[in-house]
Order: structure tokens, then sequence, then C-alpha cells
């Protein structure tokens, strides 16, 4: 008999060794965590891995975890700090990785209903829960992503081909969208064969919102050139300022003109379930397709996005896929099978990192942790803006907080604030990020983890002032 397999089934006793090793080191981290920096500017940045190859005979697992420690989650930033305020994900729910480990560990199938009935069932359940969030009918077609991107993939896809937008006439099939539409969007175009489809940039309004009248404007224009309009996208919450484009308006415009119309709710469309956030989303039920990631707004670690698409028929004439091997699942059609609405086949079992959560802590609770975001992002925003030093030129939507700050005449103003945000940043407390509005250069405070709470945004405009009076009293600036 070969048993050379068996090493890889450990036996009990060293199952649970190795997992209260784990276990042991992820509670210290959630315990460490509020006193941890929210980022490390290592100048390793994780080489001391390359110094460990692979070995022929089994490693030790707390060697291995200190591996883990001092070259992954050491450096750079510390997603799971309530501190990191640089970019919309900022998640880490501790029991949506149970539900990862329980879904890794089972290895469900969960890309075809007869592999994995409940597992599909699963998925299709929070999918229906989405919907019924926003306002779309509950039986759309849907799939959840590896994020953002794959989503906005799958949306386009099939806006294409429902809008049949076929090789001769990509040159002449325009699409509209703003500047701030992110750049997944450009990317999923590109790689679904869109790249060459004349792109209109609408103008915004100074709160950054697509302007409709304009869009109304352009599309006229180009069926009276003989162009072919056909895909308007819209933002449920801008990456750069968190601006919810006029939705309700567009809608209008897309009806008129037959358009497919795209709402990319990536980071803004589960504010849908905060009382103060739902009325900003108002239209987004009219789009044709939406997408929206639990990794932001349910606070989920990184890898879950959503697709909501009302069209299934066509949903599924772009993705589905047939092989003889898999003629045995035929015959379960109950529910949609993700593989035949998606381009992946083999995928995570995604649905379990999301239900154990919803589940556990009920949608109250994700409720309350989103008002909160809002609460701080107008906390933070009247706190900058009664600074005399500070500009805020942006009034939040959702709770991304733009600003800079006006150092003494005489010091060129995106040269200072770029100094400031390397400050807060090697500083460590809090992360930051940074972005460009009409060529000026602003900071970025994106209030989107559920630990981050009034005193960490004390302690950031604390920072800030701090930072910047030193770099007034700096003879280098």
């Amino acid at each position: 008999m070969n048993t050379h397999s068996y090493p890889l089934e450990p036996q009990l006793a060293d199952r649970l060794r190795v997992q209260q090793a784990v276990e042991t080191y992820v509670q210290t981290f959630l315990q460490e965590l509020p006193s941890l920096p929210a980022f490390v500017d290592s100048p390793s940045k994780g080489a001391g891995l390359l110094e460990s190859p692979f070995q022929e005979q089994p490693g030790d697992i707390e060697e291995a975890l200190g591996l883990l420690k001092t070259e992954v989650d050491i450096p750079g930033i510390n997603s799971a700090s309530g501190g990191h305020l640089g970019y919309i994900p900022g998640g880490g729910l501790y029991y949506s990785g149970l539900g990862d480990y329980l879904a890794a560990v089972t290895n469900k199938y969960a890309g075809i209903f007869f592999s994995a009935p409940g597992a599909v069932r699963m998925e299709n359940m929070l999918l229906r829960w989405m919907a019924d969030l926003i306002g779309f009918p509950t039986d759309v077609a849907g799939n959840l992503t590896s994020g953002g991107s794959i989503a906005s993939l799958i949306a386009l896809a099939t806006a294409r081909d429902a809008q049949e937008i076929k090789a001769r006439l990509i040159p002449d099939a325009v699409v509209y969208t703003t500047e701030h539409a992110h750049h997944c969007l450009d990317k999923a175009l590109r790689i679904a064969g869109l790249g060459e489809c004349p792109i209109r940039y609408i103008p915004m309004d100074e709160q950054y919102r697509m302007n409709p009248e304009a869009l109304e404007q352009a599309i006229v224009e180009d069926n009276a050139a003989d162009l072919k309009p056909w895909l308007i996208i819209a933002s449920a919450g801008t990456t750069d300022v968190g601006a919810i484009d006029p939705l309700q308006a567009i809608a209008q415009v897309a009806k008129r003109h037959q358009l497919w119309y795209h709402v990319d709710a990536a980071y803004g469309g589960f504010f849908a379930l905060a009382a103060s956030g739902k009325p900003g989303l108002a239209g987004i039920e009219e789009a044709d397709s939406v997408v929206m990631d639990p990794h932001k707004g349910l606070f989920i670690p990184y890898g879950l996005g959503a697709v909501l698409i009302k069209n299934k028929r066509q949903a599924a004439e772009t993705h589905h896929y047939q092989a003889n091997y898999m003629q045995d699942a035929l015959s379960a059609t109950e529910e949609a099978s993700p593989a035949d609405l998606s381009p992946e086949l083999s995928k995570h079992f995604r649905g379990l990192r999301l239900w154990l959560p919803l589940k556990l802590h009920g949608v109250s609770a994700f409720r309350d942790a989103l008002e909160e975001k809002l609460t701080l992002a107008n906390y933070a925003y009247s706190q900058l803006k009664q600074h005399p030093d500070f500009e805020v030129p942006v009034v939040p939507e959702l709770s991304v907080v733009i600003f800079r700050y006006l150092p003494k005449k005489g010091v060129e103003v995106n040269a200072f604030n770029q100094k400031l945000i390397k400050a807060v940043q090697t500083d460590g407390r809090v992360f930051l990020s940074s972005t460009l509005l009409n060529g000026a250069f602003m900071l970025r405070m994106a209030i989107l983890s559920f630990r981050t709470h009034q005193d960490t945004i004390d302690l950031t405009l604390q920072i800030l002032q701090e930072k910047a009076s030193e770099l007034e009293n700096s003879v280098e600036v």
C-alpha cells in the first residue's frame, strides 16, 4: 500500500497542536491590535521570507508564525487597524475568518448547484438579500466575486452582449462616465474587448458628481454623429471623494435613450442599510446592473464583491458553459449555478465568510456601524472646517473626507501637503492617503473600519495639527 500521502493527513493531536498555535497567534494579534501602528515603513519589506526557503522535511509551526509576524503582518499598512484611514476597505471581522476556515476545511465546490446545493443556496440567498436592500427584484442574476473588479467585468460583459456590441461596432460604441469612475471599470472594458470604445468623461459639479444635463447633451450629439451610445456608468461612492452621482436623474437619461445603466456601488451600496445613507442612493434601483462590495461596507476581509444584474437571461448567455464531463449537473436547476454567471469555474466558497457574521452579529450591528461611519465623517469634516488652516472643499456624502493644509505665505501648498502626508505616515499611529483634485494635492480620510471610532478621529486630527505645526516651524519647508 502506498503511504506517501499520509503525512498530508495529520492526526488529531497534531491538528490540535497546530490549531492552538494559530489561534493563540490570532488572539494575541487581536488583543494587541489597538496599540499596534496603522503603518510601518519597513526597510526590508518582508524580504526575510526569502531567507527561509521551502525544505524537503517538515517545518515547525512556531517558526512559520514567527515569519508571518515579522515579515508579513508588521510591514506596510495594518488593514485590520481602526487607524487605517487611507483606503476604503478596512475590515477583518473575526467571524468572517472563521467562515473562511470552515469553507476551506470542508472544501465545498460552490460553483455548481448539483455539487453543493446548500452552498449555492447560501450564496444566492445572500445575493437576494442584497438585491432587496437596494430595491432590485430578488430574482436577479448575481454572483459573489473576489471583488469589484471581477464583478464589474461580469456586468460590463453582460451589458456588451445585451446591447449587441459586436466587434465591428466597437469603435463607434460610446461609453459615458466621469473622470472619478474607478479604474477597474476601464480595465473591465479593456478585458471584455471594449478597449477601443470611445469614452466620454461627463463634467462634474463642484461636489464631483456627474452632470445629467451634460450627459444628455453628449448622448444627443453622439447620436447625431451616427455613433452608438450604449453604456452609462455612474458611481455611488467615488474612491477619491465618496461622491454619489445623481442616480435618479441619470436613470431617466438612460431610459430615454435605451442605454445600459450600470452603477458602481462597490463602496457606497451597503450604506442603504443605514437610515441616513439610504436616501442618497435613491435611483440605484433603476440600474440594469450594480456592483457592491461586502469587503467594503460590510467590513468583511478582502476578497468578497458582488454583482447584481436584472437581465438574468443575458447574464446566463454571456457566462454559461457546457462540457461533457459536467452532464450529471444538468438535472439540478432549482438554483442558478455561480459558474454559469461568472468567468470563474473553480471558486472559493465565499458565501460562508458573509453568512456566518450576518447570522452571529445580526443585521442591526452592521446598520449601526455604518451609521457611525457617516457620523464620524461629518464630525471630521466639521472639525477640519472650523480650523482656519485647513481647507475642506467637499461635503462628505458618505465616509470620505478630503482636505488640505494651507501653510503660511511663501510656502507652496502642494509641496507642503506632500510633506504632511509623509509625516503622518511615518508617525504610523494612523494611516492617511492622498489624491489630486484639479491639480491640488489633497489628503484623504477614508472612514470605513468597524474599529474606527471618535477617539481615532480625534487622534488623527491631533496628529495632523502636530505634524503641520512641526513642518511650519521647519526651515526645510
